[in-house]
């Protein structure tokens, strides 16, 4: 299996992994333990932890290699969509020492792009 993580850096670690879980979990199974700050997404392409640290929301996906790059578009987009107001950037590194995707707000970017872009990240 084939492994990357991020560490998003915000003041509000736990808000945004409850968020994403309920999201989420509109899809696919999550949880999240809101006493322990642990999480997790399971897709059918892979499978997602959320760990929320002093300063920061842990994030990995795992799952095959061709999968990869979705898995973390699904997870990072729509984090990065609840965390507009703080602009959260969402960096991954893989386990095999190469860069991953990086989800940010690009206010540039066509609306209907977007919408279509998450209308298909649901579905994962």
């Amino acid at each position: 299996m084939a492994r990357s993580q991020a560490r998003v850096v915000t003041d509000r670690p736990h808000r945004y992994a409850k968020q994403l879980a309920a999201h989420l979990g509109r899809k696919v199974e999550t949880n999240w333990d809101s006493e322990t700050g642990l999480g997790s997404l399971t897709f059918g392409a892979g499978t997602g932890a959320m760990t929320a640290t002093d300063g920061a929301l842990l994030l990995v996906v795992e799952g095959d290699a061709e999968n990869l790059d979705r898995l973390e578009d699904v997870v990072g987009r729509h984090l990065v969509r609840f965390g507009a107001k703080d602009e959260l950037v969402v960096e991954w590194h893989r386990g095999d020492g190469t860069r991953g995707t990086v989800q940010r707000n690009e206010e540039d970017a066509p609306a209907e792009h977007a919408a279509q872009h998450t209308e298909a990240a649901d579905h994962s």
